[in-house]
């Protein structure tokens, strides 16, 4: 349902189950009776329309990814626009991750993947081999699902990616250090103990400071599976603030199985299922009145 003022409300009491007005939730079986069965799937859904003058930092079309003979998406269309948040959302094994690791091509790393379609990341065409998977990469930034902080110091582990592109000035590696972890909201926390080792942090630190680890080399876009899935409650809701924070210089791709999360800091959803593209819309559209039977299913905990 929409509380006073527009906020969508969210069950906080079920992880996969947001709450809907009543003539949108699913029909309960009545006692003795069967559940009514889920609805047949439906065909991928085109990417919404994007407002003229705004635009689309990245941009799929018909994108399908196949591991040898097994086809894991289903020429998936959609559009993320310039600093907003998209969150994809499903069930265990239905593709969001392969799909956030098509961005920045880390699926080449699989022996017999093989894409087709479009994939336009930051202005490049990522599935040309005439792309530079390197300079893809540091356009495409990536914050996984447990944190990875290297063993060595945390200015070392800020500075990691920034000397791999051949920066020495230690000035200047000092400043970009200190601008990166301000932006992760950790400077304040780690400023006099820099030289200490990374793994000495908390998990929520240790989870901020590799996004400041990859904000570090000046992406453009930032990828996230399942940020906080590994963080208590208070460690989640820093890092669901810093997102909300970061969308003002970057565009920003999540995927997540909290309902809640995609509800509280997502502009934009996608639905995946079996590997296709069930729905995208606005966030706060999908949460309260789904176009699809299968979304509605899904976000009110019928399956998933």
């Amino acid at each position: 349902m929409t509380r006073p003022g527009g906020e969508t409300r969210v069950n906080d009491h079920h992880p996969h189950q947001v709450s809907l007005p009543s003539s949108l939730q699913a029909p309960q079986a009545e006692a003795g009776e069967q559940a009514p069965p889920l609805a047949a799937p439906v065909p991928p859904v085109a990417a919404p329309e994007i407002a003229p003058g705004t635009a689309a930092k990245l941009s799929v079309r018909d994108f399908s990814l196949y591991y040898g003979p097994t086809q894991a998406l289903k020429r998936v269309t959609f559009d993320v626009l310039e600093h907003s948040v998209a969150a994809i959302i499903g069930p265990s094994g239905c593709g969001k991750s392969t799909l956030l690791r098509s961005f920045n091509r880390m699926n080449d790393l699989i022996p017999g993947v093989r894409t087709e379609g479009e994939l336009n990341v930051a202005g490049l065409d990522a599935r040309s081999p005439a792309t530079d998977v390197v300079d893809l990469r540091r356009r495409v930034g990536m914050v996984f699902q447990r944190p990875n902080p290297f063993p060595k110091s945390i200015f070392d582990n800020v500075a990691f990616g920034l000397r791999l592109l051949g920066l020495r000035d230690r000035a200047e590696l000092e400043g970009r250090v200190e601008r990166s972890l301000r932006k992760a909201a950790l400077w304040e926390e780690v400023r006099d103990r820099l030289d200490r080792s990374a793994l000495q942090l908390s998990g929520g630190q240790q989870q901020r400071l590799c996004i400041a680890r990859c904000m570090a080399v000046e992406p453009e876009i930032i990828l996230m599976d399942e940020p906080a899935s590994a963080l208590d409650p208070t460690a989640t809701a820093r890092i669901e603030e810093l997102v909300l924070d970061l969308k003002r210089s970057y565009t920003i791709v999540v995927v997540t199985h909290n309902m809640q999360q995609a509800a509280r800091i997502s502009d934009r959803t996608a639905f995946l299922l079996n590997g296709e593209l069930i729905e995208y819309d606005e966030t706060r559209r999908m949460f309260t009145s789904p176009r699809e039977k299968l979304t509605e299913d899904y976000i009110t905990g019928r399956f998933g």
